[in-house]
């Protein structure tokens, strides 16, 4: 099948007021951290331009601030300032180069929570305690409303004058703007308050000078909220008549749709438990009631999942801002025929969410995938000979089936990989890409260690295809994987490699309190098929992340009574880092998953030779014991670093060979360390 037939709709031109883009995939607007001093930044540069020559067909960046008083965290492009010109250009001319128009989003951001930080109250409609922080933001008076639209004015022009083809307004989430479109925040009683038609006019009055100081030459678009998902919020209703008006001004070039409030953010940045496109239905509806082009967005991770949202009529355009920084070369890959070469996001929001964030900016967006998202200014430890795009226009078509690899130093060396966990797989991919011959020993019968048994877990399938995208790119790049086959002193002294990279993981550390109890097991155990425990199950949450509730949701799926006790405040405290948290609550209380909170256990006894476990349990902050009779025990604990291979080898006497080590085998950590030890170790050989 022809790449224009399997993607009929996706790679069609489309006319977006004064500029035409080639292709429907839009790198979204979205949050980076990269700024410097409140300026854009090289890392801005080179981020952008990878997607624009990795074929997306519209860039937008992340939100500027149009005025001083939004400075909400530290590395926030101050747009009101002339000093960004020098950064604009270097990116606009950086995905022009491309042949890629690109937009910048100017915004006015309300964060109560961040007033501490910038030691001034946050501006907004109306002094409403913020859902989050339940911090209360002054009313903007009339001359400050004056200053909000000028605000926006200056940063639109100094947008034109960097190069940029056009702006778009940010009128969702935790903008002032939505902050005045919304009954739940704007209770003015003035001529901004009340009725849609007033609580509007901000917009429209910022529509209107945003347009005189841009031109006609230059793309206006505005990024609506289609429903916040609040009592008394702004409603779908509200969106479609909004965007009749905003036709009606004849000022407006195109409409992007987005879903819920900073309240609510586990639903517009959704994690692998939420359907792709779920939030279809709102560019839908809007699209219906104008003629303007309707950016769709709602975690698409596939072009298959993007070109069926336009063919089915729900958008004119696919915001792909996950899959896109997973895969730079998202679009390119798909025109050319090959979408099983991209490297699809996990939606696991590991590094997109949690490495932005907070008031004080200390992060900076990264991917458990793709460990050079944020590094693409820096130089690539083991550089590609050429792009995989060969040719012509990005995402002209062409896309090489076998990656070619750079020259290597001065021989290629002979690298031996121990363990095809994700820390070995990406190793193996790095010193490949680098020139080097490189082959994978696993001692069990397929590649994935930990990822593939939490790919077990209900709702956590998506996990599992970090493995099979490392699968297949070590298969383009020539890279041996050898299963069922343990590396040991003996075997490493036959193959003579060069480099051994160990990447052996980690182990479970068995509590002292369990003794030799039978009936208690790791979540492995569990999740691997090892054990099957029935009737009451008492889990133990010692890391506040996916091993115990995705052991939790496994085994009341299987009609066991299930209870997790955890030392913390809360059960998978951690997963409100990547906004799991909401989505694990709902399906614990749906399957009636109990949870006990600030117990730490302190002993366990077997109640007869195989029988029930009679636990006992402290709360930590009292003393005050309690004790729980169950069935099995399933633990989620701080595990141990499984290097026995690389200490032997690294001993006196050991095979004469440069021994390194990537991954749990270090440290046990979470699976975005693993990738990146992986990737500076066998890119660095």
């Amino acid at each position: 099948m022809t790449v224009a037939g399997r993607y009929s709709h996706l790679f069609r031109p489309l006319r977006v007021g004064p500029v035409t883009v080639a292709n429907r995939v839009v790198f979204g607007a979205h949050r980076t951290d990269f700024a410097e001093d409140g300026l854009p930044s090289a890392r801005h540069t080179a981020y952008y331009a990878a997607r624009a020559r990795g074929g997306a067909g519209l860039v937008i960046t992340e939100a500027h601030a149009t005025h001083p008083t939004d400075g909400h965290h530290e590395r926030l492009v101050q747009g009101y300032r002339p000093e960004v010109l020098r950064g604009y250009r270097a990116i606009t001319e950086s995905v022009h180069r491309a042949g890629v128009p690109v937009l910048v989003q100017l915004a006015h951001i309300v964060v109560p929570a961040a007033a501490p930080y910038v030691r001034r109250p946050a501006w907004a409609a109306s002094p409403v305690a913020d859902p989050v922080a339940r911090t209360v933001p002054k009313a903007v008076e009339r001359h400050e409303i004056s200053a909000i639209i000028d605000g926006y004015a200056r940063a639109a022009e100094l947008s034109v004058e960097g190069g940029f083809d056009g702006v778009e307004l940010q009128c969702a989430h935790p903008s002032i703007v939505a902050a005045f479109l919304s009954p739940a925040t704007n209770r003015r009683d003035d001529r901004y308050g009340g009725p849609l038609a007033n609580r509007a006019r901000l917009l429209l009055e910022l529509i209107g000078e945003v347009r005189g100081r841009i031109g006609p030459a230059r793309v206006l678009g505005v990024r609506l909220c289609g429903d916040e998902l609040l009592d008394g919020g702004s409603t779908l209703a509200d969106a479609v008549e909004l965007a009749r008006v905003l036709q009606a001004t004849g000022k407006v070039d195109y409409l992007g749709t987005a879903l819920g409030t900073a309240a609510t953010r586990h639903v517009s940045q959704a994690s692998m438990h939420i359907p792709a496109g779920y939030a279809l239905h709102l560019a839908n509806a809007v699209r219906r009631a104008v003629d303007l082009p309707v950016i769709g967005e709602g975690r698409f991770t596939d072009p298959l999942q993007a070109d069926r949202a336009l063919a089915d009529g729900h958008c004119d355009l696919v915001s792909v801002v996950r899959g896109q920084i997973a895969d730079p070369e998202f679009a390119a890959k798909a025109r050319a025929g090959f979408p099983e070469a991209i490297r699809g996001c996990l939606s696991c929001n590991q590094g997109c969410v949690p490495g932005v964030g907070g008031p004080s900016g200390e992060g900076r967006l990264a991917c458990a995938e793709n460990p050079r998202v944020g590094r693409e200014s820096e130089p690539d430890p083991a550089p590609a000979a050429a792009s995989a795009i060969q040719g012509g226009r990005p995402g002209s078509g062409r896309w090489p089936r076998r990656a070619r690899v750079a020259a290597p130093g001065p021989r290629p060396r002979d690298v031996l990989v121990a363990g095809a966990g994700p820390a070995g797989l990406q190793a193996a991919i790095a010193a490949a890409r680098a020139g080097h011959r490189v082959r994978v020993c696993e001692a069990a019968d397929a590649a994935g260690g930990q990822v593939r048994l939490a790919a077990a877990a209900p709702g956590r399938a998506e996990f599992g295809e970090l493995v099979r995208n490392q699968l297949a790119e070590c298969r383009r790049r020539g890279v041996v994987v050898d299963y069922g086959t343990a590396v040991d002193a003996g075997l490493v002294r036959l193959a003579a490699p060069d480099v051994l990279v160990v990447a052996t993981g980690a182990r479970p550390e068995r509590p002292a309190w369990a003794g030799g109890l039978r009936r208690v097991v790791d979540v492995r155990d569990v999740l691997s098929g090892a054990v099957r425990p029935s009737g009451s199950v008492l889990v133990v949450d010692g890391l506040g992340f996916h091993e115990a509730t995705g052991a939790a949701e496994f085994l009341a799926e299987r009609g066991c009574s299930v209870e997790i006790v955890t030392p913390a405040p809360l059960v998978g405290r951690e997963l409100a880092g990547t906004l799991d948290l909401e989505g694990w609550s709902i399906r614990a209380a749906a399957r009636g998953i109990a949870e006990t909170c600030e117990h730490r256990v302190t002993g366990a006894v077997a109640e007869g030779t195989g029988g029930p476990v009679a636990v006992s349990l402290e709360h930590e902050p009292t003393g005050t014991g309690a004790t729980r009779t169950v069935d099995w025990m399933v633990c989620a604990l701080p595990q141990a670093p499984r290097d026995e291979l690389y200490r032997r080898l690294r001993s006196p006497g050991g095979p004469a060979v440069r021994v390194l080590r990537a991954g749990d085998c270090v440290a046990p950590r979470r699976v975005d360390a693993a990738v990146a030890d992986g990737e500076r170790i066998g890119g660095r050989l």
